[in-house]
């Protein structure tokens, strides 16, 4: 355990990081995710005002949908990365946990009088349940068959009689849900998920954020404060298709003068051999010459690589490129790569 963004986290289980990861690629991994936060935004304007708080658009989305998004400055920094989900008479924003107070005060900043915004995140609970096997066990133990729910949309469904909004989305790669439930019914539910697993033969276990973190790295999704944040802009991060330019939204004009003059750095993956990178390594031309910096490292269980992913200079963006990591004052042999290392169900 290790706290996190105001919560004690489970950072492994007994069962250990990568084997986790691995549980999660071959069968089912149970995340305790509540220190996510909800906010339920309505009223009159509700439309009109997510569609200029968010980047990505959102006046297509009907219930049962739901969308990836960011919440930007007027510099075009990453406040936040969002899911955006369409009820029938409100938006459901779910946000990242030390994120939480930062983006409810950014939205009563921006909102008026035909708004209403409230923070659900007390009374709302969040488990993730997520891999190859999770829909099939979903099936078998709710009232309603989740697979019939598209990608990206959700569904009301009850579990041992917990009303339960599922959402078929995640963060780990790997096919499954997320599911928002009553808050007092959290130990019951995150019990019942484990036992019924094990009744039918589906091997369903606890993940901590170790693996959680593996697994979003693999799949080439970012983490706040890592890959994306106030300082770093989409374009840089490669989130340009997470924008809708054909709209207005705070940042927009930033975003497109950026375009205009070109980004100075940009995401990239790397692939680093005799060592383990880790944030805050630099990388290096092949003449020793710094050309940007690690934002992330680690082993990768499912690919089975140790890697990165860094900011550099454009023009050494290319994969294929060598380079070198920085570890513990030695230059280490790397090469860039493609992202995402493990592509992720939905792309398959």
């Amino acid at each position: 355990m290790a706290p996190f963004a105001g919560y004690d986290m489970p950072i492994t289980y007994p069962t250990g990081a990568i084997e986790e990861h691995l549980i999660t690629r071959r069968a089912v991994g149970l995340f305790d995710i509540d220190h996510m936060g909800q906010i339920e935004i309505s009223g009159p304007g509700a439309d009109a005002f997510v569609a200029r708080m968010v980047s990505a658009k959102v006046s297509d989305l009907l219930p049962p949908m739901a969308r990836y998004s960011l919440l930007l400055d007027e510099k075009g920094g990453v406040i936040d990365d969002l899911f955006v989900y369409r009820l029938p008479n409100s938006w459901w924003i779910v946000v990242n946990a030390s994120n939480r107070f930062i983006d409810l005060e950014w939205f009563n900043a921006h909102a008026h009088g035909d708004v209403k915004i409230v923070d659900r995140s007390d009374d709302t609970y969040m488990i993730a349940v997520q891999g190859p096997k999770a829909i099939e066990l979903i099936d078998a133990i709710s009232d309603a068959p989740v697979s019939a729910i598209q990608r990206f949309c959700w569904g009301n469904i009850h579990i041992a009689g917990v009303p339960v909004l599922f959402g078929r989305t995640g963060y780990t790669g790997e096919d499954g849900g997320e599911l928002f439930f009553p808050a007092d019914r959290a130990i019951f539910l995150w019990e019942h998920l484990l036992e019924r697993g094990e009744a039918l033969g589906i091997e369903t276990k606890p993940i901590g954020l170790a693996a959680r973190d593996s697994l979003r790295f693999e799949a080439g999704m970012p983490l706040h404060g890592h890959e994306i944040s106030r300082e770093i802009n989409p374009i840089e991060a490669g989130f340009k298709w997470a924008c809708d330019f054909e709209k207005e939204f705070i940042g927009r004009e930033a975003l497109l003068a950026l375009i205009q003059r070109g980004a100075d750095r940009k995401l990239v993956g790397i692939e680093v051999f005799g060592g383990v990178p880790r944030e805050g390594y630099e990388v290096a031309a092949p003449d020793g010459a710094v050309i940007g910096k690690c934002v992330a490292g680690m082993f990768c269980p499912s690919v089975k690589k140790y890697a990165a992913n860094a900011y550099i200079q454009p023009e050494f963006s290319k994969a294929g490129t060598e380079v070198a990591v920085i570890i513990r004052g030695q230059p280490r042999k790397a090469v860039l790569v493609k992202r995402p290392l493990y592509v992720p169900a939905y792309r398959r």
